[in-house]
C-alpha cells in the first residue's frame, strides 16, 4: 500500500513572520505591520504584546506558554485581536535556543499554529536571530506571511553597491541627493545598519534645512563620524588623486594605532591600485562611459561574456562589482595604462617585501605611495 502524502501547511492570512539581522529595520517593519493589524488602535485591552526575550530555556518556555494562551484567549471585549511575540531571541543558535526546555517550549507553540489561529486573531512574530535549519522554521516558512530582513554582508564582494542602493532610497524619501563623491564617502561612514543610514541622513536632512537638498562630501565630512571603513575609504581617494603627503599622513596614523603595514597595505592600497589599473583598461578598450554610475554599471554588465569574466563578479552572480571600479574611473584617466601596470608590479613587490624581509614597513609603504603618485600625469589634487 502507498504511503500518504504529506499535505504541505497552507499559508495562513493571520501568521505574519518579520525577522532578520537587520535589527533596526525588522523592528521598523514590525512596527508598521503591527499598526496596520490593530488599525493603529491599541487601547491596552483588545491586543496582547509578549516580550520575547528569554534570559535562559525556563524563561523562553514560559514566554512560548503565554503566547500560546495569548492565542487561544478570547479578547475581553470582544472584536479582532493581535498577539505579537516581540523580539524572540530564543530561536537563535545559541544556549538557550538548544535547550532541550526551550526546544520543547517551541514545538508546543507550533503545536498550537499547526492546529489553526482561532478566527479573528492575527499573530505576528518577530525575532532578529533565527537558526534556520530547525524545523520551526521550516514550518514557518511554508506557512506564514514572512519578511526578512538582513544586514548586507560587508565580507561579500558587491556590499558598497547594496548599501548605496538602499542609502539612495532612504535619501530620496526625505527629497535628498547624493553628490557622487559624497555618496561613496557616505557608504563607507554609515556602515551597511539601516538604522545607521536613517539616523545619518536624519541629521544631515535638518542640517541643510529645506532650502538645499543635495548632499556633498564636506556635509558628510561635518556630519557622519569617522570609522576604520571610513579611513580605508580616505586613503584609498587620496591615493587616487595622487596625495602623496595625505596618503602617508593617513598611513602613518593608523601605524602609529597599531594598525599594521600588512593589514594597510591589503585593505587601502592593493585594492585601489588594482580597481585603477581595471578602471583604465575599461575606458581604453571598451570606452564604456564614466558620467554616471547607472551608464558605467549598465555598460559594464551589456559586455559580452568573454569580455567581462576578468572582472570581479558578485558572489551572487548577478553581474560586475561595479561600485568600487566606478570609483576609481574618474582618476583613472589621470594615468596611463603602462604607468598602472608598472604601479602594479611595483605594489606586488612592496607586499612581497612586508611580508618576507625585514625592511622597514613605514619606509616601504612610503616608497610605494611616492611611486604611484608619479605615476599620475595629471597636477595633483589637495583635499
Amino acid at each position: 500500500m502507498a504511503a500518504k502524502a504529506k499535505t504541505a501547511p497552507q499559508k495562513s492570512a493571520n501568521f505574519h513572520v518579520v525577522v532578520g539581522s537587520d535589527e533596526g529595520l525588522v523592528r521598523e517593519k514590525a512596527l508598521l505591520l503591527y499598526n496596520q493589524l490593530t488599525g493603529g488602535i491599541d487601547d491596552g485591552f483588545t491586543h496582547e504584546t509578549i516580550d520575547g526575550t528569554a534570559d535562559n530555556s525556563e524563561s523562553a518556555h514560559e514566554i512560548c506558554s503565554s503566547t500560546i494562551q495569548a492565542l487561544l484567549t478570547i479578547p475581553m471585549f470582544g472584536g479582532d485581536k493581535v498577539v505579537w511575540l516581540r523580539n524572540a531571541n530564543f530561536f537563535a543558535d545559541n544556549v538557550t535556543g538548544r535547550s532541550q526546555r526551550t526546544e520543547a517550549g517551541v514545538e508546543s507553540l507550533r503545536a498550537t499554529l499547526e492546529r489553526g489561529i482561532p478566527d479573528g486573531v492575527q499573530f505576528l512574530l518577530t525575532a532578529q536571530g533565527v537558526d534556520k535549519r530547525r524545523s520551526f522554521w521550516k514550518y514557518v516558512e511554508k506557512a506564514a506571511a514572512v519578511q526578512v530582513h538582513d544586514r548586507i554582508d560587508t565580507n561579500h564582494d558587491g556590499w558598497q553597491d547594496q548599501v548605496a542602493q538602499l542609502v539612495n532610497h532612504r535619501a530620496k524619501e526625505l527629497d535628498l541627493r547624493f553628490h557622487p563623491d559624497a555618496l561613496a564617502l557616505f557608504v563607507m561612514l554609515a556602515g551597511e545598519q539601516s538604522q545607521q543610514i536613517g539616523n545619518e541622513l536624519e541629521k544631515l536632512d535638518l542640517y541643510l534645512g529645506p532650502e538645499r537638498r543635495e548632499i556633498t562630501e564636506e556635509d558628510v565630512r561635518v556630519l557622519v563620524p569617522l570609522s576604520r571603513a571610513a579611513v580605508v575609504f580616505e586613503i584609498g581617494k587620496a591615493i587616487q588623486l595622487g596625495n602623496a603627503a595625505r596618503t602617508i599622513q593617513l598611513i602613518d596614523q593608523q601605524l602609529e594605532a597599531d594598525e599594521s603595514a600588512i593589514g594597510i597595505m591589503r585593505a587601502s592600497i592593493i585594492g585601489v591600485v588594482r580597481n585603477l589599473f581595471m578602471a583604465k583598461l575599461i575606458i581604453e578598450k571598451f570606452k564604456v562611459p564614466t558620467g554616471n554610475y547607472g551608464a558605467f554599471s549598465g555598460g559594464l554588465n551589456r559586455l559580452a561574456e568573454a569580455d567581462r569574466a576578468w572582472l570581479p563578479q558578485k558572489k551572487d552572480g548577478s553581474g560586475v562589482n561595479v561600485f568600487p571600479i566606478f570609483l576609481a574611473a574618474e582618476n583613472a584617466k589621470n594615468f596611463e595604462l603602462t604607468g598602472l601596470q608598472q604601479v602594479m608590479e611595483a605594489t606586488l613587490k612592496a607586499d612581497q617585501a612586508l611580508v618576507t624581509t625585514g625592511l622597514d614597513h613605514r619606509l616601504i609603504l612610503h616608497r610605494l605611495i611616492v611611486e604611484i603618485a608619479s605615476a599620475r600625469k595629471a597636477p595633483v589634487k589637495c583635499k
